[in-house]
């Protein structure tokens, strides 16, 4: 495990480089996510959304994380935008 919150642990790196990579895999991600890394899919993200925040992951895989950032980000504005919506 890191030592710091900077640092990545093999387990990180492996994950930002799957997401990296992961349509070369045959089966669909989530089989390939309980496979290759013994995770659900739930903790697999869960996971992955802690790992994007890690100030190295940026370093490491810089364009994965900030597609993974904008993703998240616009996941969020959108789950905001449906409840003041609904809240009208």
């Amino acid at each position: 495990m890191p030592t710091d919150d900077h640092e990545l642990s093999d387990l990180h790196r492996e994950i930002l480089e799957f997401e990296r990579d992961w349509v070369a895999y045959a089966g669909t991600k989530d089989e390939v996510v309980r496979d290759r890394f013994d995770l659900s899919p739930t903790d697999y993200h869960r996971l992955l959304n802690r790992i994007i925040d890690i100030p190295g992951a940026e370093d490491h895989e810089p364009r994965v994380v900030r597609r993974l950032r904008r993703r998240r980000a616009a996941r969020h504005e959108e789950r905001t935008a449906r409840r003041a919506g609904g809240a009208a």
